[in-house]
């Protein structure tokens, strides 16, 4: 069977420039980066090079970009890092009802340790008010997190002035930038960011591999403690193959990234209309101007998500309910449940994401698929069997 990947905001393939790049290192150039002998020192280059491209990326210093094992990580290490680093006896942090488990998380384990947390909501497109931000400082603040793009329904936040904010109230700001890689621009001075998380294989990097820029000056924690990996802000022995395909991915990440972003985006409103103008009661979740280029979250009212997904794949049509790291969860989406939407809803919602190697060819045979397993999962839905019994 034919297999449709649209679940790429859960994960990316390797891009065959990242895997030709990261081969040597499994082969010949496999040495310790630490190690002061010949192979030590060429993977230390490669590491170095490494660097160099995620700063090219970011607008950084290459002293400014700290690798990890991924988003987690490097969120962890943002939030934990800074507030365990303050000196201050009393500690609050902002942030927004829908950031990633790995930032909500953080905040939660925090909370338990004294730290006040203020949860900002969003408006029915998934979006913060900056101001809000700004109404949600007090002189214990020592950090906003703010995603850059949500994973989920891939609405942007207005990152730009909540840097400025923070920069004017000299407040650290932090942003999940995990999605926004290869989608969007990412100039950490022109967002005003002190800190950014990014994951390789969100775009088109190895899993396991991710990096926190950190910007000079800045007072952060490790969270490992046991080598001056790093700069003393990371122990361990960097995995050089995975951080090597990081850093190529880098570099295609930031080559031709408005051409490259377009088609998809076009590829993607072209889905989402023909979606609607086949199918009945079908809704956007989020915003449909403020987000990333590749991402649809779509309502099919009356009808399972559940129940879609696992159909579709039976059908060869990869895609999602949300985040892949809420996959098994009984629960709905605090994502969308923070838009507003009642609990049926988010159950009726199926995020579908593409990437660089969509085709419109893939598109046209999902749209051939998708209104028979609508149909079908509407016609098994509780709800409608109820509604059936009534009559």
């Amino acid at each position: 069977m034919r297999q449709i990947y649209l679940d790429n905001n859960a994960t990316t393939r390797v891009a065959p420039e990242v895997l030709d790049a990261m081969l040597p290192c499994y082969q010949g150039a496999y040495g310790n980066a630490s190690s002061v002998h010949a192979l030590g020192q060429e993977a230390k280059g490669l590491l170095d090079n490494a660097r160099q491209q995620l700063a090219h990326l970011l607008n950084a210093e290459p002293n400014e970009i700290v690798f990890t094992s991924g988003g987690t990580e490097s969120d962890n290490l943002a939030i934990r890092g800074i507030a365990e680093a303050s000196p201050r006896p009393a500690k609050h942090i902002i942030t927004t009802r829908v950031e990633h488990h790995a930032v909500l998380h953080t905040c939660q384990v925090l909370q338990k340790s004294g730290i006040d947390v203020t949860y900002l909501p969003v408006n029915s497109e998934g979006m913060v008010d900056p101001q809000d931000v700004r109404k949600a400082i007090t002189p214990d603040t020592i950090l906003i997190s703010v995603m850059y793009s949500n994973n989920e329904i891939g609405t942007t936040q207005a990152v730009k002035e909540i840097g400025q904010i923070a920069l004017e109230h000299d407040v650290y700001f932090h942003t999940d930038a995990v999605q926004a890689a290869g989608k969007l621009l990412l100039d950490v001075d022109d967002l005003n960011a002190d800190l950014l998380s990014l994951a390789g294989h969100k775009f088109h990097a190895p899993k396991g591999v991710g990096a926190l820029y950190v910007r000079k000056g800045t007072r952060l924690r490790p969270l490992f403690f046991g080598g001056a990996h790093e700069r003393n802000r990371r122990a361990g022995t960097e995995n050089v193959p995975q951080i090597v395909g990081l850093g190529a991915a880098a570099e295609l990440a930031g080559d031709g990234l408005e051409e490259r972003a377009r088609p998809i985006g076009e590829l993607r409103d072209y889905f989402e209309n023909e979606v609607c103008r086949r199918i009945p009661e079908v809704a956007l979740n989020g915003s449909r101007t403020l987000r990333i280029s590749n991402t649809s979250n779509l309502r099919f009212e009356r009808a399972d998500s559940e129940s879609l997904v696992i159909n579709l794949d039976l059908a060869g049509v990869a895609c999602s309910t949300g985040s892949a790291c809420a996959s098994g969860s009984i629960e709905p989406s605090h994502v969308l449940l923070a838009l507003g939407l009642p609990v049926d809803q988010a159950f009726s919602s199926v995020r579908f994401s593409l990437s660089r190697y969509t085709t419109r060819e893939e598109i046209e045979a999902v749209l051939d698929i998708l209104p028979g397993v609508v149909s079908r999962c509407r016609e098994a839905s509780p709800v409608n069997t109820r509604l059936h019994a009534k009559v």
